[in-house]
């Protein structure tokens, strides 16, 4: 399908298309053989005050956050 990109760089996914998507709103972009490849994201909503008193519970603080995230990237 053809899509056009506008002055502002933006696109529109062709209905088509995006109904294939399943209400999805976020798309990873990345460059890929000379074309951009678009994929699906799933997010999810947060409620960072029930986060923040679950790890207040199982007593977790912000040096428990900064391991977490070292140790996930060091994973990638």
């Amino acid at each position: 399908m053809l899509v056009k990109i506008t002055s502002k760089n933006q696109i529109t996914i062709p209905k088509k298309l995006a109904d294939k998507l399943g209400g999805i709103k976020y798309l990873e972009a990345n460059y890929q053989e000379g074309g951009i490849f678009l994929k699906p994201v799933q997010t999810y909503e947060t409620d960072l005050d029930a986060i923040r008193s679950k790890m207040k519970k199982l007593g977790l603080g912000p040096e428990s956050v900064q391991e977490a995230v070292a140790w996930a990237r060091s994973k990638e």
